[in-house]
């Protein structure tokens, strides 16, 4: 290893708590977080690995939690480890020494220019224990990652229908990137060098008494522990035109993406239907309407209403509205009708009010119900309603022993604020990566603690960055907005009674981050504290 000296740093004057990002002399781009915690400075790489956020504005905790700013990604500073999705590497630290009038690091110069870790997850399957995921997403990259990183030896197989391997699917609708190599979590080399199988197949059935999955080839395929993982599936309209008609998509895969990009064409100038006034919905909007015509039908008096509010939800109208995008809110879908030209083709969707909309494309964002069309007459388990698994607090399926459900498929207790342990589901590409690092430590290391409950954190691309932690699915009764709305910079505070049950911001950086820790502590300000102008910036995450 060699010394690199740190630029215009010359002392370790710093106090308990402070973070100082300092570029690393001769290595262009090159840069080191210094962090001192508990009277002992550390350093490591600048930046989360995720998207790059720079984590000298990210929240540092007293036990040495280091919170992204934008995303939720958490790193220990003692060791760099990876404490909370949706990060996919661990940062690299440093020795510091003082010399020579100047301080310098001691690592490896590749380690600074990455500005990250590899994973240690290199492993020869040995033994007769089997894990089995069933699923290619967020939750099956978790558990496949936190396996081998938390030293699980027993072979691993993932059986999925997906097109690809586990890819970032946060970037289908907000970005429409039909390439999946530019997207994907891992390469297939990685899962080689995990002694990861993947078999490319669709699950059927399962026989949980004898602990084999069977495949749409014909495979059956042995357990000692499995996971189901299997996500969402879009939901459809069921009113004419929508099944008959071309140039009607769902957005859910790689494939799906290709086709609407398809149907847009090299020409672009289309006309774009979206029905659904959704996540989905809104960044797909948001992404399309920079060269088309794009217009979103929503049941909702404002875009996600019912997630968001009317007041916040309008906020997001305005952003996509300056954008070019048209909204017909409040209304309802009658049907898809061909066009003039072309007979099985999508010509325009029709309102209940009499209202045409002309379409080239329509892209359906109407929800999703988790995908356990494999389970359901499976007379070992009970579907909850809607379609979901109840879980316990280890992910486990209730009644069925070595079998865990994650992400959108699970019904797990929530302890955040506002949940007290209720069984809720919640359709986060976050949680289901959370989820799953959850189970893979809990199998590779079965005599440790408990999973260690977390926030929620989502995001979105609804003109600026849109930030959210916690979860208004068990209620919320007021809402305390600050900073600038009309200017589309706010903090919104979700509160059932006095107890805020979710923030989202927009242009207000670390808000949520701190938040998210503050709620995990249950040390954040109430509505009436909010009301009075306290700034959870400023609140300590101890005291």
């Amino acid at each position: 290893m060699a010394e690199f000296r740190l630029k215009d740093i010359s002392s370790l004057d710093l106090k308990n708590g402070d973070k100082i990002e300092a570029e690393v002399e001769g290595i262009e781009g090159g840069k080191v977080l210094l962090v001192k915690l508990n009277d002992k400075v550390q350093a490591m790489n600048a930046n989360c690995t995720h998207y790059g956020a720079p984590l000298k504005n990210g929240i540092l905790t007293p036990e040495g939690r280091l919170t992204c700013p934008w995303h939720g990604a958490c790193f220990n500073v003692m060791n760099g480890e990876i404490e909370n999705a949706p990060a996919p590497d661990p940062l690299t630290k440093f020795d510091v020494l003082v010399k020579d009038g100047g301080v310098y690091i001691k690592g490896e110069e590749s380690s600074i220019k990455s500005g990250r870790r590899q994973p240690n997850v290199e492993c020869s399957a040995q033994g007769q224990d089997k894990v089995v995921i069933v699923g290619g997403g967020s939750g099956t990259f978790g558990v496949v990652q936190q396996l081998r990183v938390s030293g699980y030896k027993g072979s691993i197989t993932l059986i999925s229908h997906e097109p690809n391997l586990p890819i970032d699917r946060t970037k289908l609708s907000k970005a429409l990137i039909p390439d999946p190599n530019k997207i994907l979590l891992r390469s297939k080399e990685w899962y080689s060098k995990a002694s990861i199988e993947v078999i490319s197949d669709t699950v059927t059935s399962i026989d949980f008494s004898n602990k084999s999955v069977s495949t749409r080839s014909g495979s059956q395929i042995p357990y000692t522990k499995l996971i189901l993982a299997t996500g969402g599936t879009p939901r459809v309209l069921p009113l004419p035109g929508f099944k008959e008609l071309k140039n009607v998509f769902t957005l859910r895969t790689i494939n799906d993406v290709k086709d609407i990009l398809a149907a847009v064409g090299d020409k672009k100038g289309k006309k774009v239907a979206i029905v659904g006034s959704s996540f989905i919905g809104m960044e797909v909007g948001n992404c399309l309407s920079k060269e088309n015509t794009v217009t979103i039908i929503g049941m909702e008096k404002a875009p996600l209403e019912r997630v968001m509010g009317e007041e916040v939800g309008k906020i997001f109208q305005k952003q996509l509205e300056k954008n070019g995008v048209q909204f017909y809110m409040g209304a309802s879908v009658e049907s898809a009708r061909p066009s003039e030209n072309d007979k099985s083709v999508v010509g325009a969707v029709t309102l209940k009010d009499g209202a045409s909309i002309e379409a080239d494309l329509v892209i359906l964002g109407v929800g999703v119900a988790p995908a356990t069309e494999y389970l359901k007459d499976n007379d070992r388990i009970r579907l909850e309603k809607d379609g979901s698994l109840r879980v316990d607090e280890n992910l486990q399926v209730e009644g069925l022993e070595d079998v865990f459900a994650i992400g959108d498929i699970a019904t797990y207790p929530y302890h955040g604020p506002g949940g007290d342990g209720k069984p809720t589901r919640i359709e986060h590409w976050n949680v289901a990566q959370n989820h799953g690092r959850s189970v893979g430590h809990t199998i590779a290391k079965p005599t440790a603690d408990k999973p260690k409950h977390f926030i929620p954190v989502f995001w979105s691309a609804l003109g600026s960055q849109l930030r959210y932690c916690g979860a208004t699915h068990n209620g919320w009764d007021s809402l305390v907005l600050k900073g600038e709305p009309e200017n589309g910079k706010f903090a919104a505070y979700y509160a059932k009674g006095d107890t805020v049950v979710a923030v989202a911001t927009m242009m207000m950086d670390p808000i949520m981050s701190k938040c998210a820790e503050l709620m995990g502590r249950g040390k954040m300000p109430g509505r009436a504290e909010l009301e009075r102008g306290v700034n959870p910036l400023e609140v300590d995450l101890v005291g």
